[in-house]
């Protein structure tokens, strides 16, 4: 959760009463990080059961947009409105992995400035001050920061993420999410390219897409403002 951008969240807290967790063995969750994204919707869905919840509006954010994809098949009677950031629909005819570099540098315990600068943001002169605007919005957090994800909870996200690209995933079932939902990303995504953003909201149907201009994966870290207008719009 601390990696998440405060502009953001408390943006979208002015309207919405929002909840932000850590799934099972993140941060300071217990339990072991599952090496595959249908457990970790398995429990995401038994979070919003213990907490009571019966409609929901869901926003996940790269490896979390899988999560939410396989939680709304498994029950979608739970959800309103989903937002899909940063994310795409998986191993398909149309999938478009990132580069493999991306990939040791992301698998890091813990990532700097410049492995933020690298994943989430562009090369521009705009876009790296805006990865060091938000960079230093994290670090004015005054609270205890939470532990990094354990060598051995890396190693189990990333063979969900292989999973993930090979097939086990929402790709061939999308057309079964009926609600609506908010598909957003960056012009320049080299995590999971921007391309895949476009497949997904063509799956989708009852989509409708956002690519923001000259930024990458953490776009929405980028215009924190811009997307929560999006977003809070999209939501009412």
């Amino acid at each position: 959760m601390d990696d998440w951008d405060p502009a953001v969240i408390n943006g979208l807290a002015r309207e919405r009463d929002v909840i932000l967790f850590d799934n099972a063995g993140v941060g300071l969750s217990s339990g072991q990080i599952p090496d595959n994204v249908r457990l970790m919707a398995d429990h995401l869905l038994t979070f919003l059961e213990g907490l009571g919840l019966s409609e929901t509006d869901l926003l996940g954010f790269s490896m979390g947009g899988y999560v939410v994809q396989f939680a709304v098949l498994k029950s979608p009677h739970l959800f309103r409105r989903l937002i899909l950031a940063g994310t795409g629909p998986g191993g398909g005819e149309r999938y478009v992995p990132g580069g493999p570099e991306i990939r040791s540098v992301a698998s890091r315990p813990a990532l700097g400035l410049e492995e933020q600068q690298f994943l989430f943001f562009t090369t521009s002169e705009k876009s790296k001050a805006a990865g060091e605007a938000y960079w230093q919005r994290l670090k004015s957090r005054v609270e205890e920061i939470e532990p990094p994800v354990s060598p051995e909870g890396i190693k189990a996200q990333l063979q969900a993420l292989i999973a993930w690209g090979q097939g086990d995933s929402a790709y061939t079932r999308l057309a079964e999410i009926k609600q609506p939902v908010f598909v957003a990303n960056g012009s320049n995504d080299v995590m999971v390219p921007t391309i895949n953003s476009f497949t997904m909201a063509q799956l989708l149907p009852n989509a409708q897409l956002i690519i923001y201009p000259d930024s990458g994966h953490g776009f929405l870290f980028q215009y924190p403002e811009l997307f929560v207008d999006h977003a809070l719009r999209f939501l009412r």
